[in-house]
């Protein structure tokens, strides 16, 4: 039986093993659905992210109010939520794992390695642009997962990298 999770090793400070069944309920997921037609660039820097959609909600309350909380739109937003999350494909951008990682400075490229034996080469740059799908129709990948790595370009859309066992800085 294949395990279910995948490795990021090599010249790196902190190994990490990564099991993406639990990304579902992370808020940094994407929508593959819509994720190649809409966003090709991966945002690089989540605090600058955080901070522009925090000064958003406090500029947009400081014009308008704030709407009191309203129990029955809370109730269908997490029926509607559900829905999307049974029935969605999802994708994670795998660049905060690499940074958590903490790379050594002398790694230059990345390998994926596949339980097929296949090894695909990128550099630093590209592999942090990756993003790992993890569901499609709102079911794990377990054929051939766990993981599905696209470029964030969507130039690999219709044959992505499958079976990904390893990926490894060198």
């Amino acid at each position: 039986m294949q395990e279910f999770v995948f490795f990021i090793s090599g010249r790196v400070k902190k190994a990490l093993t990564i099991d993406p069944t639990v990304w579902i309920f992370d808020e940094r997921k994407v929508d593959l659905e819509t994720f190649f037609q809409t966003n090709n660039k991966i945002e690089e820097d989540e605090l600058t992210t955080y901070t522009r959609t925090i000064s958003k909600q406090w500029d947009k309350e400081m014009t308008q109010g704030v709407e009191p909380p309203n129990p029955n739109r809370d109730t269908n937003r997490i029926r509607y939520d559900r829905q999307a999350l049974t029935n969605g494909s999802f994708g994670m951008p795998l660049n905060s794992f690499f940074r958590n990682a903490e790379p050594d400075i002398e790694a230059t490229a990345v390998e994926i390695e596949t339980s097929t034996g296949e090894t695909f080469c990128f550099s630093q740059e590209e592999a942090y642009q990756l993003i790992a799908a993890f569901s499609k129709s709102g079911k794990p990948l377990k054929e051939d997962g766990p993981v599905h790595l696209y470029l964030a370009d969507g130039s690999n859309e219709e044959e992505p990298i499958r079976n990904v066992q390893r990926i490894v800085f060198v």
